[in-house]
């Protein structure tokens, strides 16, 4: 196939840089636009990364001159697929003019998760929904899917199977990596030999976005999960990983093997398709005590296209109508990233981008 003209927006953040990593001589996209702040634009985005380029990203990527953030530009580039990696205050209103221009979004911004038409997609959890695309497509011209927050990546995963458990209510608390706050999230100073318990707007999202991805698809809308959730969410000294402790409360007795085994047994239409980015195994399930680990566990997937895309579950426990367990999500890369690639190949495989210009 001819691969599809694309563009990515904020090529130069944690999570745009994760966009370049995955598309940089991806099966489906080509890299033909990048866009980044006003400082960057003009520059090739070999020379914008200041602290120096992986060692595998292409020579031809790393020529790519970085662009004006307009519609304008974007569109008259010839890009027909955008993956947005900018921050939700900018993405908004630029991703509504980039639908209005025939283009395809793929989002990681916060923007539009919320909105009645909009897929917020994992695409092992929740593929049926990327329907309400569709219907974005019989009033505009192009249309937007999300991805989720962070740690919703994480837990909407591992919660997806237990739901045949009948589960009623999962509490969450969270260890988030700095690199989830960005480059500038949180200084050095504040963060080094200290936990901080709140992240703004964290916990709102954790219950919203999982009861939504969760949720059915009720003809044009969705119908939300009725699992009752109760997040506390934390920031860490860690530089890669959301490491997240969850107890699960099941509307009657559950034993260990059998949530273990519908852990490790989960798969789904990623993996039916064997899609670039999806991983063999999206839930990998540690028997060793000590484990899941950041530093241990955060690229865990395969095959290699897939690193960082497998949620891993540990330290599981059950007792009585309660299981709890620890999970890690690779924050920038399923958490954002790699789950808006994964979004974008589920659509190519359904046919939504069928009638895309292809370069």
């Amino acid at each position: 196939m001819k691969k599809i003209r694309t563009a990515i927006l904020g090529c130069t953040g944690l999570v745009g840089r994760q966009f370049i990593r995955l598309l940089d001589d991806h099966p489906y996209f080509e890299l033909s636009f990048l866009s980044a702040s006003p400082r960057s634009v003009g520059k090739r985005y070999g020379d914008a990364i200041a602290d120096g380029l992986p060692a595998d990203i292409s020579e031809k990527t790393a020529s790519l001159g970085i662009g004006e953030p307009t519609a304008a530009a974007i569109a008259g580039s010839g890009a027909r697929v955008v993956f947005s990696a900018l921050p939700a205050g900018i993405a908004g209103g630029l991703e509504l003019e980039l639908r209005q221009n025939g283009l395809v979004v793929f989002s990681n911004a916060s923007s539009h998760r919320m909105d009645e038409r909009v897929p917020l997609l994992i695409p092992e959890v929740n593929a049926p929904h990327l329907e309400l695309a569709r219907e974005q497509l019989r009033v505009h011209p192009g249309f937007i899917v999300t991805n989720p927050n962070c740690v919703v990546s994480g837990l909407a995963m591992a919660l997806k199977p237990l739901t045949a458990f009948a589960a009623r209510a999962a509490t969450v608390t969270t260890f988030q990596a700095v690199s989830g706050g960005g480059r500038h999230g949180v200084a050095a100073w504040d963060i080094l030999g200290n936990v901080i318990p709140y992240i703004k707007n964290e916990e709102e999202k954790v219950v919203g976005e999982t009861k939504k991805i969760l949720g059915t698809l009720a003809g044009k809308r969705i119908r939300e999960h009725g699992l009752e959730i109760f997040p506390s969410c934390s920031r860490v000294a860690v530089k890669e990983g959301h490491l997240q402790s969850v107890s699960v409360e099941f509307s009657k007795p559950a034993n260990e093997a059998e949530i273990a085994g519908a852990l490790s047994a989960f798969a789904a239409e990623p993996q039916r398709l064997a899609l670039p980015t999806a991983p063999r195994h999206p839930i990998l399930v540690q028997e060793y005590a000590d484990r899941p680990q950041p530093l241990l566990d955060v690229h865990a997937g395969e095959p290699a296209a897939a690193r960082g895309m497998a949620v891993t579950v540990g330290r599981l426990r059950c007792r009585g109508s309660r299981c709890s367990f620890f999970l890690l999500v690779h924050n920038t890369v399923r958490g954002a990233a790699g789950g808006s690639v994964l979004n974008a190949e589920l659509a190519v495989s359904q046919g939504l981008l069928a009638g895309v210009d292809r370069g």
